[in-house]
């Protein structure tokens, strides 16, 4: 988004109000990179990942561990601790999760499935809420990390409605993030997406092997969906039929979620 300044060229204050935000998109920025890292990064790494210099990395860095944001091992930077009073707060304030836990546990209850709820941040997904079904999956996909909107059910169906424009935005940040190939195409993501006028996606095999989801977008009178529920299923204890079967519940529930946001920021 583009900011256009009520005031004067001339005015001093544009200077350094412009620099503070500009180091605080940079420092935001390269906080990011470190939420979607696996492992600890190298000053040199996390400076080619954001497009900085090493001066500006470091001088960054050393703001995010006086905050306990990062912390340092060696040579290496990770998330640091005061992420988790951060996370513990959304987690029990934020009214999407509040709304979300005891109809996702009813969605989990009544299909046999996990049901999870991801919230779009950015060109990426989140997830924020999950429930185990009788099937338990297996991979380890904690709260809070940062997935692809072009591979996955729950990522597919908040792209199905996005312009050309938009969905070559979403292609240039999965390249960009290492989610997708260099040669990865809009005409490719587009191709994966449900058909004009399917209000679900399904995936097999797509961002984990043996792997099968449906899920449906969460309506928001405001615009265009930001968040999905999805039901996810280990190969061998459902088929393609079987959860799309699943669909008319995900319906029921993504509606009642979005009743009970009503007139809240979602």
């Amino acid at each position: 988004m583009t900011v256009t300044s009520t005031h004067s060229a001339s005015s001093p204050e544009d200077g350094p109000k412009s620099g503070n935000m500009r180091s605080l998109s940079r420092a935001m920025e390269l906080y990011a990179e470190l939420q979607r890292a696996e492992r600890p990064q190298r000053l040199s790494d996390l400076a080619r990942a954001c497009g900085m210099s090493l001066p500006t990395t470091l001088r960054i860095l050393r703001v995010l561990q006086d905050f306990g944001m990062v912390s340092q091992t060696d040579k290496s930077y990770r998330i640091g601790p005061a992420v988790l009073p951060a996370a513990r707060s959304y987690l029990e304030n934020d009214p999407l999760v509040v709304a979300a836990r005891p109809i996702l546990q009813q969605v989990a209850s009544q299909t046999g499935l996990t049901a999870s709820l991801y919230t779009r941040l950015g060109f990426e997904r989140i997830l924020v809420a999950r429930v185990d079904g009788d099937s338990p999956l297996r991979y380890d996909l904690p709260l809070g990390k940062r997935l692809p909107l072009t591979v996955g059910a729950a990522g597919k169906i908040l792209l199905a409605s996005v312009s050309e424009e938009e969905l070559q935005q979403v292609v240039s940040a999965a390249i960009a993030a290492g989610h997708e190939d260099s040669t990865f195409t809009a005409d490719e993501l587009r191709a994966r997406l449900p058909e004009p006028g399917v209000d679900y996606a399904y995936s097999a095999d797509e961002r984990a092997t043996g792997v099968l989801s449906v899920a449906v977008a969460v309506p928001n009178r405001g615009g265009r969906p930001s968040e999905s529920i999805a039901l996810t299923s280990p190969v061998e204890a459902a088929s393609e039929g079987g959860l799309n079967a699943g669909v008319p519940e995900l319906r029921r529930a993504a509606g009642r979620l979005s009743e009970l946001l009503e007139g809240s920021v979602y």
